[in-house]
């Protein structure tokens, strides 16, 4: 018989003992029986074989109490504190389930996380799931909606909660499995499709060309006064994204030597991405995929018009983008002179000042790659590459509005290449290129000479 069954029904008969004396049920005081009779009638035991209703009822009360206390969790704490893990959790996969429960996640975002001062509330937030408190109630709101008609068996807020965790911190869908409870395919299925929502309902929302007239303003004159050059709008670089599968054909090969695919941005003075392009393997030269892009089509189709001009030596200057010498010098893009500092000083100047607007794209893909570690090391299918680094661009750019603190930047090699050939479908775009840069470095010399 159970130990502690015995202790509780022991006890509840020297209570009964203690509240009615007159009916001991453990031994009479003036018994004469020998010291074994004694013994025998005072274990707990004994009472199966009376005759009085008073036992029969302990008896019972006693067995429900057991029940009950037998069939409530062991550690009822465990799901009141999901954000530290016990540190046996990593050998009880069990107890590691636990933790990333739905209860647990709930408890977390419902009670848990409103106890704390919300800077760390927020912090606590941001390692789990790579943004704060506010910045992921917003994902998950305009999410919702659409989640809601996939039929899935698992709450919103947690499906999202469970992706930004594998995009933050670069989880496989094994190894998330196991954490989850779930099976693997499930959670690369709830991946792609928050991946696949964030790639097309948000992208039009929060990655938008600088178009209005307010947005131009404010973005070239930011510009203006990091570079001196007026009327800069945008700055272009491209970055391999790594890939986990090493089974690819040699195109996916970067010129760092690993697989990827390449990443396209186009980003604004505050390291947001304006643009986003993902169409190429990771051996494809910059040149190349942006000619391939929508931006560089609406660019020469002239599709995209920008409300903003201004003279400079007799030439009309439209906002334009800047980039490094691996892309096309274009009326509408604009690049160094010379990669290795071989200009005259007006050249140099501008070449300098150039780079320096160019330095706000290599900063925003260091911090897209800090903050959401699965582009180190892309392990997701094939098919689903692009939409999961574009939704990290978006998540991105959400977390740059909502100025969210800026986590140590991932650092790419240092790029070199050769200038790319002009095509001739390009040549009006260059020459009118050429003499606007030039203007525009003899403008920037005098302007600067004469301080």
């Amino acid at each position: 018989m159970d130990q502690s069954f015995l202790l509780m029904l022991s006890n509840l008969l020297h209570l009964h003992n203690s509240i009615d004396p007159t009916t001991s049920l453990i031994s009479s005081p003036t018994s004469t029986t020998t010291a074994s009779s004694a013994s025998a009638a005072s274990s707990p035991t004994s009472l199966l074989t009376s005759s009085s209703a008073a036992p029969l009822l302990f008896f019972t009360i006693a067995s429900v109490l057991s029940y009950i206390a037998s069939s409530r969790p062991s550690s009822p704490s465990s799901a009141t504190t999901p954000s530290a893990p016990a540190a046996s959790s990593s050998s009880n996969p069990a107890a590691a389930a636990a933790d990333y429960s739905v209860s647990a996640f709930r408890a977390l975002s419902t009670e848990h996380i409103w106890s704390l001062e919300a800077p760390l509330r927020d912090a606590q937030w941001r390692s789990l799931y790579g943004l704060s408190y506010p910045v992921f109630t917003t994902v998950v709101d305009k999410l919702k909606p659409h989640i809601a008609l996939s039929n899935l068996s698992l709450p919103s807020d947690y499906a999202v909660a469970m992706v930004l965790s594998r995009l933050a911190h670069g989880f496989s869908a094994k190894s998330l499995a196991a954490r989850y409870s779930l099976e693997p395919y499930l959670i690369s299925k709830i991946t792609n499709m928050v991946t696949r929502l964030l790639a097309t309902k948000l992208y039009p929302e929060f990655i938008k060309i600088p178009v209005s007239r307010r947005r131009l303003i404010e973005t070239t004159q930011a510009f203006e006064e990091l570079t001196s050059l007026p009327n800069m709008c945008g700055a272009i670089d491209g970055s391999p994204i790594r890939l986990h599968k090493q089974n690819l054909s040699a195109n996916y090969k970067c010129r760092y030597g690993y697989p990827s695919v390449l990443l396209e941005v186009v980003a604004d003075h505050k390291k947001i991405f304006w643009d986003v392009c993902v169409k190429a393997p990771g051996g494809t030269d910059d040149a190349t995929h942006f000619r391939e892009s929508l931006l560089y089509n609406r660019l020469t189709s002239g599709d995209i018009v920008w409300d903003k001009v201004i003279n400079v030596r007799g030439h009309p200057v439209r906002p334009y983008i800047v980039g490094d010498w691996c892309y096309p010098l274009l009326s509408f893009l604009l690049t160094p002179f010379s990669p290795n500092g071989m200009g005259t000083p007006a050249q140099n100047l501008f070449d300098g000042m150039l780079m320096k607007g160019r330095s706000v794209v290599v900063e925003a893909i260091g911090l897209l790659k800090g903050r959401w570690k699965i582009l180190q090391d892309l392990n997701v299918g094939l098919n689903h590459v692009p939409q999961t680094i574009v939704a990290c661009c978006v998540l991105h750019n959400l977390c740059q509005i909502a100025r969210e603190p800026e986590p140590e930047p991932w650092k790419d090699p240092e790029e070199n290449g050769m200038p790319p050939r002009v095509l001739d479908s390009e040549k009006s775009f260059y020459y009118f290129g050429e003499s606007l840069r030039q203007a525009l470095a003899e403008d920037l010399h005098q302007r600067l000479s004469s301080r």
